[in-house]
């Protein structure tokens, strides 16, 4: 069966609830026993079965299910946040003195997490150049335990070489670790390409409709048990509500990506004849670093991306065409049905690339009609120009 099939009817099963379409939602703390042999039954697997809220229950497991054939993975486990499914991971297999590599255009609470957390327990993080490749070997020591990646990259995205980045640390058994909500499993899955672990933030596409915060853990066989002590131990439990509304939009993401890709791939097409923008960061399009590899490895492009504003724009400037827009307020996240823009003055914190004094954008296309988004965009340049 093709994906968008699959998805359709991953997770759940009428015939275990009367017929019901959809997995209930299930509420539960405490489950009951009848005998004390069932009990000591159940908890040889502790994670296979019904034994304590916190460690799922059937709505959970039905989400965690369809996420785990949407990112083609052994399992999946459904935590409360993108950050969760970022810092979760790294917790269950980093020790004080590891090593670990984080590329440079990271989502910025994942550096945060690395400086102020990962280093309190002497934990040592190198930032590395997102489009270093194969290359990554060379800043691989011998107290090196995680390759973490994100590709496309926050902010500048970047496309990595993770199959190429992947095989060099499995040579080394180094644990990789890849955030994938760009792509949001439907566009590209890690696994497939060597990597141990995916995650997501659900918050974005497969949420949907900006109303829920949740993240999701796709591992290899070998790597599970390991990251689901992890969340257990540290209470990272998503409540059953979410998973039945992220369930919910897993089912609709791929017709709605559809409708993310071709706006946002109309918008960036605009915004790159415009006399106003020096480059447009879309991985479809020629000009974003990884465009290449983006062509190999992904099967389509999500509404997010981002562009750069030709020099001598002022703040005040970018303020007077944000502040007015109809279309595109100004949010932090992004992945529901409206169009977001947001300003990241003098261009995020780097290491690498040509990006400091450069006046960043980055845009979310929503589901409305491209004309009218188009419409305001030219609305609000014409503020930038006249500031």
């Amino acid at each position: 069966m093709k994906k968008q099939t699959k998805l359709l009817h991953a997770g759940r099963n009428p015939k275990d609830h009367h017929g019901i379409v959809n997995p209930p939602v299930y509420h539960a703390s405490t489950i009951l026993y009848p005998t004390v042999a069932a009990m000591e039954e159940i908890y040889r697997t502790p994670y296979d079965g019904v034994t304590y809220g916190l460690r799922g229950t059937p709505t959970t497991f039905a989400f965690e299910d369809a996420v785990t054939v949407l990112e083609n993975g052994f399992r999946t486990i459904a935590v409360c946040s993108g950050l969760a499914a970022v810092t979760a991971p790294m917790l269950a297999f980093l020790k004080s003195g590891d090593h670990v590599l984080i590329p440079d255009n990271v989502y910025g609470p994942t550096r945060h997490f690395c400086d102020f957390k990962l280093s309190r327990y002497q934990i040592e993080t190198t930032y590395y150049d997102p489009m270093i490749g194969a290359g990554i070997e060379s800043l691989f020591k011998d107290n090196t335990r995680i390759l973490f990646m994100e590709s496309p990259g926050s902010l500048t995205f970047e496309v990595q070489d993770i199959p190429a980045m992947a095989a060099a640390a499995q040579a080394k058994g180094i644990i990789t670790i890849a955030d994938n909500t760009w792509a949001a499993g439907h566009f590209f899955q890690p696994l497939n390409h060597g990597v141990d672990i995916s995650i997501q933030a659900v918050t974005k596409y497969i949420g949907g409709h900006s109303d829920l915060m949740m993240g999701s853990i796709t591992t290899t066989e070998d790597k599970f048990l390991a990251v689901k002590e992890e969340c257990s131990s540290i209470g990272f439990h998503a409540a059953p509500d979410d998973c039945y509304l992220a369930l919910r939009g897993l089912r609709s993401m791929p017709a709605r990506l559809a409708r993310h890709e071709q706006t946002g791939l109309i918008l960036a097409k605009w915004l790159a004849d415009r006399p106003e923008v020096e480059t447009v960061l879309h991985p479809a399009l020629p000009s974003c670093p990884g465009h290449a590899i983006w062509k190999r490895d992904f099967t389509g492009s999500s509404g997010l991306f981002g562009l750069i504003l030709k020099d001598g724009y002022t703040k005040t400037a970018i303020a007077a065409m944000l502040d007015d827009m109809e279309l595109f307020p100004m949010g932090y996240s992004w992945g529901g049905f409206e169009s977001l823009i947001m300003t990241y003055g003098d261009a995020p914190r780097r290491a690498f690339g040509p990006w400091k004094s450069k006046q960043l954008l980055r845009i979310h296309a929503g589901l409305e009609d491209p004309d009218d988004l188009i419409a305001d965009l030219k609305k609000g340049l014409s503020r930038l120009n006249a500031a």
